[in-house]
């Protein structure tokens, strides 16, 4: 009995390439691309995922292995789609980020900040929690199988081998980071409205009682009622950002 192994050089070639795609991908993604997760535990998803798409796009693949160039090439291709992929899905963390921020300086908490356990630097608290909530509200509503299926569509937006449509990605990257800072205030809406309303009447209250002491009356009341509207709006915020980020995704998994 004599067993074929002319195929498998071939095979193992495009492995690499779709591990390259994939493995980009993975390191950008939210949740599973921060900076505290194991290599391992990285390299372990992409691996399962290359699995996964390598037998559903093997075809795509016109691999020459007598030209380490052409390779070479072709490599370079699949890391930038990965990273394309991978920044789309990290930018929509950023919206989070941007409304944390607004949110925090409009209560008087824009000192306060911890350690942001998806950039491994210091940020302000209030969007750290937003942030960590966000990623949780992925997972606990499967919206990371969107990040999948976005994954797999790509074979049909971004063929291996074919040239980038370079004016399509800068496209996509624009408006990812414009809808990130849109969706940003958007969700701190609220807050800004707040931070107004309360400032103008701080104001008024100074005008008519000079001697009273007007920011140690008012920075505690901001923070209590600026929480209280944070508890009534929360919900809301996080469907909203729900909504983008599904927004985000389908635009990266075209109808068929």
């Amino acid at each position: 009995m004599r067993v074929d192994i002319s195929l498998l050089p071939a095979l193992a070639a495009t492995f690499m390439l779709v591990f390259a795609r994939v493995g980009a991908m993975v390191m950008l993604l939210p949740g599973f691309g921060e900076s505290n997760i194991p290599v391992r535990i990285k390299l372990a998803i992409a691996l399962l995922l290359t699995l996964i798409i390598l037998p559903l796009h093997r075809a795509a693949y016109q691999v020459d292995l007598t030209s380490m160039s052409a390779m070479g090439v072709l490599m370079v291709h699949e890391i930038i789609i990965g990273v394309v992929l991978g920044a789309t899905a990290r930018v929509t963390l950023s919206a989070l980020a941007v409304a944390g921020s607004v949110i925090a300086q409009q209560l008087g908490l824009g000192f306060v900040t911890a350690v942001d356990p998806t950039q491994g630097q210091q940020g302000l608290l209030i969007g750290n929690f937003l942030t960590i909530l966000g990623m949780t509200l992925l997972f606990a509503t499967d919206s990371h199988h969107l990040v999948i299926a976005a994954l797999n569509e790509s074979y049909r937006i971004f063929s291996p081998g074919e040239t980038m449509p370079t004016g399509d990605v800068a496209a996509l990257a624009t408006r990812a980071f414009t809808a990130a800072f849109k969706i940003g205030l958007q969700l701190s809406a609220p807050f800004l409205v707040f931070g107004l309303v309360f400032n103008l009447g701080l104001g008024i209250l100074a005008r008519l009682m000079p001697a009273m002491q007007v920011y140690f009356v008012g920075v505690p009341l901001s923070i209590m009622i600026g929480f209280l509207i944070f508890a009534a709006v929360i919900t809301a915020m996080m469907g909203t950002y729900l909504n983008y980020f599904t927004g985000v995704m389908h635009e990266l998994t075209p109808l068929r």
